[in-house]
């Protein structure tokens, strides 16, 4: 189980046995928060991964400071059950719930629109963990959003890869259910001009059409084979669906699509992993 390095707040008491006592592993709640560059979703599961509440979603607001991100992902809390714990999932590179970079939140409207100097600054090295915690008052844990997607659909055997695909490409890495430190495969060049996260990100898609773009998919996934070795691969995030079924048949067995409902179910999960 991950320490997240932060206090719970006690929920408050059941009817049935009229005590404070902290819940049984069974019995925790968690708000899983999947923050992406055009909308941020919710919802509370338990720890079987079912939803105690219709998911919650708004749109990603911008300019995006850190404060902003706080109280949008309160306002949500407060449309949904309590719960015990919460897991946010967010873009760019995390590490122990700091952010090192993140793509999108540091642009004036958006994904591919101006970068702000200032929103820059005010992301640099900000512990959105302890922040997060603090202002919900229960135990946090922040990753990578691939991360926490990974964290819905991994097996636990052998050497797993998650890539997202969605506004850009995400992507995470696990061995034996170990989550390796994160890398941003997105912004390594695919060919010259161009990076994975151009190269099959959202408007790409939109401007080749789901038949060329999903031919960009199947030869990302050759080129990153070799690379990685990888026994299962599971491609999610919300344009996953979008793969043709000419595309699906090229992938391969070590290939399987999954929901992007992941994103949700991994909050829950994501506590239970072996974290670097």
């Amino acid at each position: 189980m991950v320490d997240p390095g932060a206090s719970a707040r006690t929920p408050a008491p059941r009817p049935d046995d009229g005590t404070s006592r902290a819940p049984a592993p069974s019995d925790v709640l968690t708000l899983a928060v999947d923050c992406g560059g055009g909308g941020i979703k919710a919802a509370v599961l338990d720890s079987a991964g079912t939803a105690h509440a219709s998911p919650v979603r708004v749109p990603t607001p911008y300019p995006l400071p850190p404060q902003l991100l706080l109280d949008t992902v309160a306002g949500i809390a407060d449309r949904l059950p309590a719960a015990h714990r919460v897991t946010l999932g967010m873009p760019g590179m995390i590490r122990h719930g700091v952010v090192v970079h993140t793509p999108h939140y540091v642009t004036r409207s958006g994904p591919r629109s101006r970068v702000l100097p200032e929103l820059v600054e005010a992301w640099a090295s900000f512990d959105v963990r302890g922040a997060l915690a603090r202002r919900l008052g229960v135990p946090a844990l922040v990753l990578n959003d691939a991360e926490v997607h990974g964290a819905g659909v991994v097996a636990g055997s052998g050497v797993e890869l998650v890539l997202t695909l969605g506004t850009g490409l995400g992507s995470a890495l696990f061995d034996g259910g170990l989550l390796a430190p994160h890398l941003e495969w997105s912004h390594a060049p695919v060919r010259r001009g161009a990076t994975y996260d151009q190269y099959v990100g959202e408007p790409e898609r939109r401007r080749l059409g789901d038949g060329l773009w999903s031919r960009r998919v199947v030869a990302t996934v050759d080129g990153l084979r070799p690379v990685f070795r990888w026994d299962r691969l599971y491609l999610g995030g919300g344009n996953s669906r979008r793969i043709t079924p000419a595309a699906l048949d090229r992938l391969g067995d070590d290939v399987v699509v999954v929901p992007n409902s992941a994103a949700l179910v991994g909050g829950a999960r994501a506590w239970d992993l072996t974290l670097p």
